[in-house]
């Protein structure tokens, strides 16, 4: 619910805001441009499959993919309707950049990554304005859009990061306008989107019968007030349709390549006791009998442990350790304001999912990517925390707000920016020579020229830990090395016709010594190392 007095007070702000909204624009587009020219590849696995889509879509093979990275959903072999785990947006989006430019490279494929990334500076000064009704608020926000700490080194990759913070901006946005006819059909147009971009953004949708009581209520009553369940039904019915419209044609895919309308990879990951379990060979040892037979200590402690990390990276990544007291002072002044309620509400939905569904992908990540879409808020209310914390000054220090309102903003967008510059040189740019962003793609670039010495045909399949990685640097058919011991793996290199093995660490259970002490290994033919990494060749089957 908007503060009318606010609104009242910060109308004509807004009115004057669209030639700094276009300067942030501006200045995003050049600041994550900049940012880009280090990375000429991906980065990490996330971001080289949603790219390696992209080139496939763009390439005319549709939804398929020649490697596969987990084996969640019992792939019959290769190529395989891709998307069995991840969702396709950003795969979509850097298919567009490669269709508009007629190239199907990654410079083309992460164009509308930094166009979206460069849009969230000003949709969070936007956001600000409508909270605080000062331009100088929006500005200050927008200012740290800019400067945006951990997320720096990947929003402008082929990531989801900046697709869910501009969707996350939009729903919110949306959603504290007064009541108008079209916005439950538009808040589930923005939900499926965000589905379709995570399969976290389901919690959105969950979230529109909550705007509908609030919404409303205010519209029956002209004030703060509850909906009739009536009403919410109806909006909420109105939402799913607007949702449907987009995940509906996914949903039918999905029907079509796995007989199930959403994707089955993830559905198996609410039984995982360990992490590497993600890779588990066959995946269907993971259920609800193996999950209650690993007793409560295997259930809980992980649980407990992604509570602690979830909780460290809402202190670090969105708090950025120095706003958190801005942040949460922020939270609290304007806890009023629909926007608030409703991105609170999502916040918990989100923790408690990657904390007590999805544990171990929570944990290592899946928190960091789902919390983008909650940034922009988290950015927009700093401003209000500032004003509330100046308060204080006045009431105890005799500070002058007016005055010190400047210098404290000042201050914290240096902060900021020294906090963005310092973690963006250690994740992409690192020692002198080869930025570290580009090393793992260069390390599989040699291990393929040692692969292709050796004899290798373009089409003999490898098993490797980063298969998405590894497909982009060579164009081989790649293949997860599964967890378990060297049964578990020549099982499934004979299953899906896998000839070489490229080990990067000592992963195979009971079988140290072909990483530690690389020789001939029963069907394991040792060819030698590269880049690190020891290379074999598995011999078929009764040789």
């Amino acid at each position: 619910m908007w503060d009318s007095e606010a609104a009242r007070e910060g109308a004509a702000p807004r009115a004057g805001m669209v030639l700094p909204l276009a300067a942030l624009f501006t200045l995003g587009l050049g600041a994550f441009t900049l940012a880009a020219l280090p990375q000429t590849t991906p980065g990490y696995m996330d971001a080289e499959y949603y790219l390696a889509g992209g080139m496939r879509l763009a390439q005319g093979y549709g939804f398929s993919e020649p490697f596969l990275w987990n084996y969640l959903d019992d792939p019959a072999g290769l190529p395989h309707p891709s998307h069995a785990y991840w969702m396709p947006l950003a795969s979509l989006l850097a298919a567009l950049g490669m269709w508009l430019s007629g190239e199907v490279t990654f410079t083309a494929g992460r164009l509308g990554f930094v166009l979206l990334a460069a849009a969230v500076p000003p949709l969070t000064a936007l956001l600000a304005s409508r909270l605080s009704a000062r331009r100088g608020a929006a500005l200050l926000a927008g200012s740290l859009a800019l400067l945006p700490a951990f997320y720096l080194p990947y929003l402008p990759t082929s990531d989801t990061f900046g697709i869910y913070m501009l969707l996350g901006a939009l729903w919110l946005l949306a959603a504290g306008r007064p009541s108008f006819a079209l916005q439950p059909v538009l808040l589930g147009l923005l939900a499926g989107l965000m589905h379709l971009a995570r399969a976290d953004g389901l919690l959105w949708l969950a979230l529109l019968p909550l705007a509908g009581w609030l919404l409303e209520g205010e519209h029956r009553s002209g004030g703060p007030a509850c909906g009739t369940a009536a009403a919410v039904l109806r909006f909420s019915a109105l939402g799913l349709a607007g949702y449907l419209l987009v995940m509906g044609p996914w949903m039918l895919r999905n029907l079509a390549a796995f007989g199930v309308p959403l994707a089955p990879g993830g559905g198996r990951t609410l039984w995982l006791t360990a992490y590497d379990q993600l890779y588990a060979y066959p995946a269907g040892s993971l259920n609800l009998q193996t999950w209650l037979a690993a007793g409560p200590a295997a259930v809980l402690q992980p649980r407990l442990e992604a509570a602690g990390l979830n909780l460290q990276t809402a202190l670090s990544v969105q708090g950025e350790i120095f706003l958190a007291p801005l942040v949460l002072a922020g939270l609290w002044r304007l806890r009023r304001q629909r926007p608030v309620i409703l991105g609170a509400a999502a916040w918990l939905l989100t923790f408690a999912a990657m904390t007590l569904a999805f544990p171990f992908a929570g944990g290592r990540g899946g928190f960091f990517h789902s919390g983008a879409a909650l940034q922009p808020l988290f950015w927009a209310v700093v401003p209000a925390g500032l004003d509330a914390f100046l308060e204080w000054g006045r009431r105890h220090r005799s500070w002058e707000p007016e005055r010190s309102r400047p210098v404290f903003g000042a201050l914290i967008a240096a902060a900021a920016a020294v906090l963005t510059l310092a973690l963006y040189y250690g994740r992409v740019i690192g020692k002198p020579g080869e930025p570290l962003w580009n090393q793992a793609a260069a390390r599989y670039a040699q291990i393929e020229q040692t692969l292709a010495a050796q004899g290798a045909a373009p089409d003999d399949r490898v098993l490797v830990n980063n298969p998405p990685g590894y497909y982009l640097v060579s164009g081989r058919p790649a293949l997860v090395i599964p967890s378990g011991d060297l049964d578990t793996l020549l099982a499934a290199a004979d299953r899906y016709g896998a000839r070489y093995l490229a080990l990067e660490i000592d992963q195979i259970h009971g079988a140290s010594e072909l990483f530690e002490n690389p020789r001939d290994h029963g069907r394991l033919d040792y060819l030698g190392t590269a880049a690190g990494a020891v290379l074999y060749e598995i011999l078929p089957g009764g040789e």
